[in-house]
């Protein structure tokens, strides 16, 4: 931070922000101020000092009350965000008063959170309870984004994603991609499939940035044909049930399909495709500068993690 921003940081004040967008939300300095217990010739006081502090207006006042300019509406946006920002600070700081001694973040796939993060986080925090874990379902293109910006302390996505941003990556698990059909469909009886023989048929989809849909769009742009997505699902289990009623087949991890204990009567079949075994990694900035109880969080999913294949097994899935 230079000295203009520094000289910027501490010429604006807090409460001022609160004020200014509590004015904002309700339309009028009166209506503002009452709800903040305060005159209102002090708030019109503080937005006129904040109007000078940024050189710019921010309101444009009349008598039913006040709009906001483009620069209110600016301001606006990131006054929100600073304000909640600070908010999150409070109750992270307050647990740590209140007997946490640490705390990570981690945003994760769907494929990881379904299959194997429930047991992995589970035993970890049974071995340090005092360490707090936020955890968020993201797609691997955001989770990797997350883990860039430092939103995240640690990221699990798909190996294949994870390549090329810069970004540390160690092994964590393996899955297979395997296809899902109804019982009594005529591919539910076959030990294996390729996915080229499953095109004619419509699908259904997880969301169009998922690393599973990306894998399925590219073997079937390899092979010059599309796929006949005929619905778009947020989650694995609302894919079984549309399969099972009839809507499509569709692509998911081989452990998911078995955790999903009765939802729809539906079998899967292996995939023969080069794409279909996957790695996941847990990926970060730089691990050795993460904080010490990340570190501690990595080394446990890492001591989990599914042993390196044989080589056989190895040329087996890269064929």
């Amino acid at each position: 931070m230079d000295t203009s921003e520094r000289s910027f940081a501490r010429r604006i004040d807090l409460t001022s922000l609160q004020l200014f967008v509590a004015v904002c939300e309700l339309g009028s300095i009166g209506r503002a101020a009452e709800r903040e217990f305060i005159a209102a010739s002090a708030v019109s006081k503080r937005l006129s000092d904040l109007e000078a502090t940024l050189q710019t207006p921010l309101l444009y006042r009349h008598t039913r009350g006040v709009d906001l300019t483009p620069a209110g509406e600016s301001l606006l946006h990131h006054a929100r965000s600073v304000l909640f920002s600070l908010e999150k600070m409070q109750a992270e700081l307050s647990e740590y008063a209140q007997g946490v001694r640490g705390h990570v973040r981690i945003h994760a796939n769907i494929s990881a959170i379904v299959q194997f993060l429930p047991e992995d986080l589970g035993a970890f925090s049974r071995e340090h309870p005092q360490v707090k874990i936020d955890l968020e379902e993201h797609l691997s293109t955001e989770v990797l984004r997350a883990v860039q910006e430092g939103t995240a302390d640690v990221g699990i996505c798909h190996a294949g994603v994870a390549g090329g941003h810069g970004l540390q990556a160690l092994p964590y698990r393996r899955d297979e991609l395997v296809l899902i059909v109804p019982r009594d469909h005529a591919l539910a009886s076959r030990a294996a499939v390729a996915f080229d023989d499953t095109l004619d048929l419509d699908h259904v989809g997880l969301h169009s940035n998922s690393s599973i849909y990306l894998a399925m769009r590219e073997a079937a742009a390899a092979s010059g044909r599309t796929i006949r997505l005929r619905i778009h699902v947020t989650g694995l289990d609302a894919m079984c049930r549309m399969i099972h009623n009839g809507l499509g087949v569709g692509v998911m991890p081989r452990r998911a399909f078995t955790l999903m204990h009765g939802v729809g009567d539906l079998a899967c079949v292996r995939l023969t495709d080069a794409w279909a075994p996957r790695a996941i990694s847990l990926v970060a900035r730089d691990f050795s500068t993460l904080p010490l109880t990340a570190r501690l969080l990595v080394d446990h999913l890492r001591g989990r993690a599914d042993p390196a294949p044989e080589p056989a097994e190895a040329l087996a899935a890269a064929a």
